[in-house]
């Protein structure tokens, strides 16, 4: 079980759970669902996993330019993704209520996890008051 989500500033927070290993395709179908949420261009930081680098997500924004953008963050800087304090309060708020023995169980209990975190915005927004993540306070015009 696999999943990704992306937050932001102001407390939204967009999630996919997927039981495939994650890759470009499934990269892009994040990206063509978070695109879809939005009347706007989106400005998504990611970081430089092998699937974010490949020549299938590189091309997927310039596809669709005026949807999403991406950012890349320096290599092996995993403290600077705001996202990865949410997958570590996945993996704190999962083992002490999980009943999970299957797959499904457990993407059913991470899905939930996630509704829940979507309202819960105050909580998505403390993601960024992390030492490391704070540059991402600035006022930012992107942030949806």
């Amino acid at each position: 079980m696999n999943a990704m989500s992306a937050i932001s500033t102001k407390g939204r927070m967009h999630f996919m759970v997927f039981t495939e290993s994650f890759d470009a395709n499934v990269m892009c179908r994040f990206l063509d669902r978070l695109a879809g949420h939005f009347d706007r261009k989106i400005h998504l930081v990611v970081d430089r996993h092998s699937a974010h680098r490949s020549r299938t997500v590189r091309d997927w924004p310039a596809d669709h330019a005026d949807q999403v953008e991406l950012h890349f963050l320096p290599s092996y800087s995993p403290e600077l993704n705001p996202d990865e304090l949410v997958n570590a309060d996945l993996r704190r708020s999962l083992p002490a209520s999980s009943k999970a023995r299957t797959q499904v169980q457990l993407a059913s209990e991470a899905r939930r996890f996630f509704h829940r975190r979507q309202r819960q915005p105050h909580i998505v927004r403390g993601y960024f008051h992390g030492p490391h993540v704070r540059y991402t306070l600035e006022e930012n015009p992107f942030s949806f």
